[in-house]
């Protein structure tokens, strides 16, 4: 099996040197760009297993790279490498479609966590499932990354999607806060369980507010579920 093709796009060549020798020491396929236009135009060329992005590039923003590649690539897990720490720009980043971030400075053995987990999830949503999964009116295509209800398209971020899918999967199952922390974010996840709370009110706004029967229960002091 070939290994996995990361993408590291970083303006600070000593940062993104260092970078190349230790995912290659992981025995990862790596490739770099230097500005924002170089990253793009690759994103768009060729299939990426990971993308490490930083957002203060030249010539085109990390955002603004995230922004376009999202239009049309839903799927790709892409990492923001960030030195700033307030939370709008990690809102943004993550609002916009990324999958996690980091901020700079970071220990190298925590960015190579990251990166396992969400090579492993990319693995589980490439692998065998039905393509799509329904509840009522509401229904996921899991293989072109599309939800829909009442015949209304609804816009997701990776993360979302990947946490309607693991609640959908699981439908009249009740799952604690540490299972879909498991499930979604992955064993090595290091953060607070209450980031489920947060995500859990992102989808209800979505995929519940405006419409008659909400899907998403919460059972107290257990978690979260979708019933029939």
């Amino acid at each position: 099996m070939s290994q996995p093709n990361i993408l590291i796009v970083e303006d600070e060549q000593k940062l993104s040197r260092v970078l190349q020798l230790e995912l290659q020491y992981e025995n990862y396929t790596t490739s770099i760009a230097n500005n924002g236009k170089d990253a793009l135009q690759l994103m768009e060329e060729k299939e990426w297993d990971l993308v490490l992005l930083d957002i203060m590039l030249p010539e085109l923003s990390g955002l603004e790279v995230l922004r376009k590649v999202r239009r049309t690539d839903k799927t790709t897990p892409i990492i923001l490498l960030t030195a700033r720490d307030e939370v709008h720009d990690k809102v943004s980043g993550l609002d916009l479609g990324a999958n996690d971030y980091i901020t700079k400075p970071f220990q190298i053995e925590e960015l190579l966590a990251r990166i396992r987990v969400h090579l492993r999830q990319r693995m589980t949503m490439n692998g065998p499932t039905d393509e799509i999964i329904t509840v009522g009116d509401l229904s996921v295509d899991i293989h072109k990354h599309e939800v829909n209800r009442s015949n209304k398209n609804i816009e997701l971020t990776p993360r979302e999607f990947d946490l309607l899918v693991c609640l959908l999967k699981n439908k009249n199952i009740v799952l604690t806060r540490e299972k879909l922390i498991e499930q979604v974010w992955g064993y090595d996840f290091y953060g607070d369980t209450n980031v489920v709370d947060v995500y859990i009110r992102y989808l209800r706004q979505k995929i519940d507010k405006g419409f008659d029967t909400p899907y998403i229960q919460t059972v107290r002091g257990v978690g979260y579920t979708i019933k029939d």
